[in-house]
């Protein structure tokens, strides 16, 4: 008699387990609908700015402004663990979020939310390395356009770049005086176009660009609302500035995955692309944007010299004066 028995507890096991799956799934499908119903009426208040930035400490900065007021009924909703806040900042509804250090979290995040929200177009901030020796920590860069300097060809020391790299370092030019200059092992590099693809362009035909332009009628809103506001000089009472920071809107900037502290390769960056400020999302979530035909600009504060100053970066220092300086340009232009 034990074996039907056995039958029978297993029988009941397997009613149970799928009864479980069942539950489960019911309830994760009331909790899409939910968060579904949630969105929609979100998104019949819109539309919205998109404010994206990147990680803790300019998150804090934007917040301890006490700027962004949170919907009084919707005040979040939380996608692929990325949390949305839903607000307005100086009378102008926003939707804010952080999308995470990198290429992919940037380009991920700001597909979502072009997709998901009601949105008129996409301000992204943060803080950046400075590669131009004319602008100094604490400053406010608004770049008209982006490079992505992080897409290689890594080729061997004798080695032709390809014609159709717009830039090329040879790595034997930055061996150690004394120790041989020329040959080097790790060869030489060749910087390669982005494939672009966007809503007016043909299906599954990229273009091929170097650049990509924000948003020129923000870039002159910007100019208009932006150019000789009062930066923070003063990290405290002790650390300071020995300069005034100021605003400029129209230098080039450079996105890669890639924290850049060296001197070399900054410089480098700087004499070949022109850039003034070295990040890790702008170009992505630029090129997003257009891919999808919204509106964009970027605003990033000036944290170290990417290399360039004596002993440790200097981003644990002013990085949270860069984070307050951008906050503070963020706060105005959508004021």
């Amino acid at each position: 008699m034990a074996a039907p028995a056995t039958t029978l507890v297993r029988q009941c096991l397997a009613v149970l387990f799928l009864f479980a799956i069942l539950v489960s799934s019911t309830c994760g499908s009331l909790a899409r609908s939910r968060k579904s119903a949630t969105i929609k009426e979100i998104n019949r208040n819109g539309p919205y700015v998109g404010l994206i930035t990147v990680y803790a400490p300019e998150e804090n900065a934007f917040f301890a402004s006490k700027a962004f007021k949170s919907h009084p009924k919707h005040p979040f909703v939380d996608l692929a663990g990325r949390r949305y806040r839903v607000g307005e900042v100086e009378g102008s509804k926003v939707i804010y979020v952080r999308c995470g250090i990198g290429l992919v979290n940037a380009a991920a995040t700001t597909q979502q939310m072009v997709d998901v929200f009601e949105i008129s177009g996409i301000v992204h901030f943060g803080i950046a390395g400075n590669a131009n020796s004319s602008m100094s920590i604490g400053d406010v860069v608004i770049p008209k356009q982006f490079v992505q300097t992080g897409l290689w060809d890594w080729l061997k020391p004798n080695a032709t770049v390809d014609s159709s790299d717009f830039g090329e370092m040879d790595i034997g030019e930055y061996n150690v005086k004394g120790k041989g200059k020329g040959m080097n092992l790790l060869g030489k590099i060749g910087y390669f176009t982005e494939q672009f693809y966007s809503e007016t362009g043909k299906p599954n035909q990229p273009q091929r660009l170097i650049w990509f332009p924000t948003t020129p009628h923000w870039l002159l809103l910007a100019s208009q609302k932006l150019q000789g506001m009062k930066l923070e000089r003063c990290v405290n009472a002790s650390l300071c500035l020995e300069t005034e920071p100021k605003l400029v809107v129209g230098l080039n900037g450079s996105t890669a995955d890639a924290f850049v502290d060296n001197a070399a390769y900054r410089d480098f960056l700087f004499n070949t692309f022109h850039v003034s400020s070295l990040d890790m999302e702008s170009s992505a979530i630029v090129m997003t944007s257009l891919s999808n035909d919204y509106a964009v600009i970027v605003i990033r504060g000036l944290s170290d010299l990417a290399g360039a100053q004596q002993g440790d970066n200097h981003i644990k220092l002013f990085g949270p004066l860069a984070a307050t300086n951008t906050a503070k340009a963020v706060i105005q232009f959508n004021s």
